[in-house]
């Protein structure tokens, strides 16, 4: 976890937020444990919001004025946190997956987000929003692509997909947009930036039936899972939640593909897309 000292509040909103609390906390002679004991949460939750580890609440910083008598200061500066090119639900997650150790992520129906090309991430985004102005779905196909930067450069996360045999057959956006899509999931793997496995048909019954899950593990921070469904989610932090989530992932991780035969098997579908754009 980043020291708060070393926090740049230039870096963006939430560690201005950080490194004001960490100011304004030991202006009024409080320790992280103190603070947290007036608010109550625990003295490590403080630290976690001090180096923007965990994005902080409304409520939260409804009461942290009231403590710290800092007269709406807070509840301004979270108008600023809560600002996302992202869909509001899925806000906290985008920020936390970028300071994610490990990503483990079950797709049932779409390619992840981390993994999607322009075209792709364009027709889902337009299926989802027919009558939406083009201006507004190249931002979030925008805001789509800027998230797959997190898997470049030496502070990458370990990122585990897997995904059920269904989205590689799904023809999302045509043909052809799937077969550039499949194939830039394989090229993503065979880079060294993801391990990917095919949940296949022949499975059958299998522990993540139930829905996705995007699981995430910090160096220094408690683990966190988001669930998500329709125009809906939820970032979970319960540690026995997320520890079910992780042991449904790793039954639904022991039914799938090898990784290779993955591959493989991702560029067969491409292959079969491409084979029926020219029938």
């Amino acid at each position: 976890m980043v020291n708060p000292r070393d926090l740049d509040p230039s870096e963006s909103p939430r560690s201005f937020y950080g490194a004001e609390l960490r100011r304004l906390r030991e202006a009024r002679g409080l320790s992280q444990d103190a603070l947290g004991e007036l608010l109550f949460h625990s003295g490590a939750y403080i630290g976690y919001l001090e180096s923007a580890a965990r994005k902080p609440q409304k409520e939260l910083s409804e009461r942290l004025d009231a403590v710290l008598g800092t007269d709406g200061h807070f509840k301004r500066l979270y108008a600023l946190v809560a600002r996302s090119r992202h869909a509001p639900y899925f806000a906290q997650a985008a920020e936390l997956e970028a300071m994610a150790d490990t990503i483990c992520e079950y797709a049932p129906a779409l390619v992840p987000g981390l993994l999607q090309t322009a075209d792709y991430a364009r027709a889902v985004i337009r299926a989802a929003l027919p009558f939406a102005a083009e201006a507004d779905v190249d931002v979030s196909v925008a805001a789509r692509l800027e998230r797959a930067r997190v898997l470049d450069g030496p502070t990458a996360p370990q990122l585990w997909v897997i995904l059920h045999e269904a989205v590689i057959r799904t023809p999302v956006g045509g043909p052809v947009v799937m077969a550039g899509q499949l194939r830039h999931v394989v090229e993503v793997a065979r880079a060294g930036k993801a391990l990917v496995q095919v949940l296949p048909f022949a499975a059958g019954a299998h522990a993540m039936m139930p829905g996705s899950v995007f699981l995430m593990t910090f160096p220094d921070a408690p683990p966190a899972a988001y669930v998500e469904a329709l125009h809906s989610g939820q970032l979970l932090d319960d540690p026995g939640v997320v520890a079910r989530c992780q042991r449904s992932y790793d039954l639904a991780r022991a039914a799938a593909m090898s990784p290779e035969a993955s591959l493989h098997l991702l560029e067969s579908a491409a292959e079969d897309h491409t084979h029926a754009d020219s029938d």
